[in-house]
């Protein structure tokens, strides 16, 4: 496996144990307020970065090594970003107007991190074959 793919599933597993963690809390406590928090931290974090993550792995012999660095660096800058703002958003007294541009630049450089991975994608499909 390619050590980009480990990267991947590594932040992707504590993610998802973080977001694990804080739905323990919300049932716990019974308060879902932040259940939007707990849906980015899975499925952006976990999902998304495994899949990432799966995808180099079974291209380990034609992708681009400095694109899916890139690719991490992207995802996870933006994901790390994302979650305290996001909590910020959800928790602080006007926290959507004095917090929901944060989250969305963090947002955004994740989003940059995913057409990143779509050249990485794009490439693989039009690359020659045996």
């Amino acid at each position: 496996m390619p050590r980009v793919s480990a990267a991947f599933f590594l932040v992707a597993a504590l993610l998802l144990l973080c977001g694990m963690a804080l739905g323990e809390y919300m049932g716990a406590h019974e308060d879902f307020a932040l259940a939007p928090l707990h849906a980015h931290i899975n499925l952006l974090g976990w999902v998304t970065l495994a899949l990432y993550g799966t995808f180099y792995a079974l291209t380990k012999e034609t992708y681009s090594p400095r694109l899916a660095w890139i690719n991490f660096v992207l995802s996870v800058a933006g994901i790390l970003m994302m979650i305290p703002f996001l909590y910020l958003v959800l928790t602080a007294p006007d926290g959507a107007a004095q917090y929901g541009p944060f989250a969305g630049m963090a947002g955004g450089i994740a989003m940059l991190g995913l057409l990143v991975f779509l050249v990485s994608v794009f490439r693989e499909i039009t690359r020659a074959r045996a």
